[in-house]
């Protein structure tokens, strides 16, 4: 739990100084924070057996969303990625973040050969359902996101690598055609992250302006309230997917290292639950979760420093927002379910 504090903490501080100050949009943070540690010590508390129990029903259950977004969903810059009830809108796709893991953990927990060609092409099946629901809305980043976390756990179950190997000589091969069928604005992220300067105005400009603002912070930062790129409003999104730039502008490299060495300890610490767990389906979530979220925060500061193309991740724990902040605190959940009950763990 200090690492979450920690990371909190300093959302927290961030958020006010990148707000102009503004006690609004930290009491908002405080108050999903408190609601998210309310559901995280709810969820550890579920035994993992249960967990294990409602998998294909969660699974089902995602994918039933998904399919009815599609249809019925809100649509918000051209895509369909929200459903509303009443004034409450979600993403069906938060839920099938966690839903997926649980369900391959459960189909491996259950399957005596998980290197037969049967295995693998099932675990692929659970996967490319979501996948190609989700890229349909289309949300191609956060597809990727969860396929990769679909990969962990068919990784960790010990599905055969030349699988893998397969998959990726695949999208290598593919890659050219499936360039024809993304959309305008896909198309355009590729092309700003291999040359942000091709439009530094237009789709350059929120890249160009994050990696000033990392660079302008130098060893020891700019200090709180300083950073001129998020006062300024140079930098867009300061609050959401570039909390990382203006972090890193007010605190420096010194920061950076503290921030990265926090996540490092939870991620640390998820996989080291998952060695010492002595039941499949807990080893496969804690070890799937704990690589997920590492995903998230390389994709988050890989975009920000432009080794990655932008694609709305959030930085976890830190960034402005209820939903994927609360999606990330469940999966931390889940971990300390499978620490704390004596069955799952030495």
């Amino acid at each position: 739990m200090t690492g979450i504090f920690l990371l909190m903490g300093i959302s927290l501080a961030v958020l006010y100084s990148g707000s102009q100050e503004s006690i609004r949009v930290v009491l908002a943070q405080l108050l999903r924070f408190a609601i998210g540690l309310v559901v995280l010590v709810g969820v550890a508390n579920i035994p993992p057996e249960r967990l294990r129990a409602w998998a294909p029903v969660l699974y089902g259950l995602g994918i039933a969303l998904l399919a009815i977004t599609l249809v019925a969903g809100r649509t918000y810059l051209g895509a369909k990625r929200w459903l509303g009830v009443g004034p409450i809108s979600f993403q069906p796709s938060e839920l099938v973040k966690l839903a997926l893991p649980l369900m391959l953990a459960y189909y491996y927990s259950q399957t005596e050969n998980v290197q037969s060609w049967k295995a693998a092409l099932s675990g692929f099946a659970l996967i490319s359902v979501p996948f190609l629901l989700i890229a349909k809305e289309p949300d191609l980043g956060t597809a990727a996101q969860i396929g990769a976390a679909g990969i962990f756990t068919m990784w960790l179950a010990g599905v055969r690598r030349r699988w893998f190997i397969g998959l990726i000589l695949l999208a290598v091969i593919s890659g050219p055609v499936l360039w024809h069928f993304l959309h305008g604005y896909q198309k355009e992220r590729i092309l700003t992250f291999l040359d942000p300067q091709r439009d530094p105005l237009g789709a350059g400009y929120h890249i160009i302006q994050s990696m000033i603002a990392i660079g302008s912070g130098g060893i020891f930062g700019k200090g709180w309230f300083n950073g001129t790129q998020v006062n300024l409003d140079f930098l867009p999104e300061a609050q959401t997917d570039f909390v990382f730039a203006g972090f890193a502008e007010e605190f420096g490299l010194v920061g950076v290292l503290f921030l990265m060495a926090t996540y490092l300890l939870i991620v640390l610490r998820g996989l080291i639950i998952a060695y010492e767990c002595r039941d499949r389906f807990g080893r496969l979530i804690a070890g799937t979760l704990s690589l997920t979220f590492f995903l998230y925060v390389f994709i988050n500061m890989g975009m920000t420093t432009g080794i990655l193309p932008v694609v709305g991740v959030p930085l976890p724990l830190v960034s402005y927002g209820g939903t994927a902040m609360l999606t990330f605190l469940i999966g931390l959940g889940m971990l300390m379910s499978v620490h704390s009950h004596p069955r799952f763990h030495e």
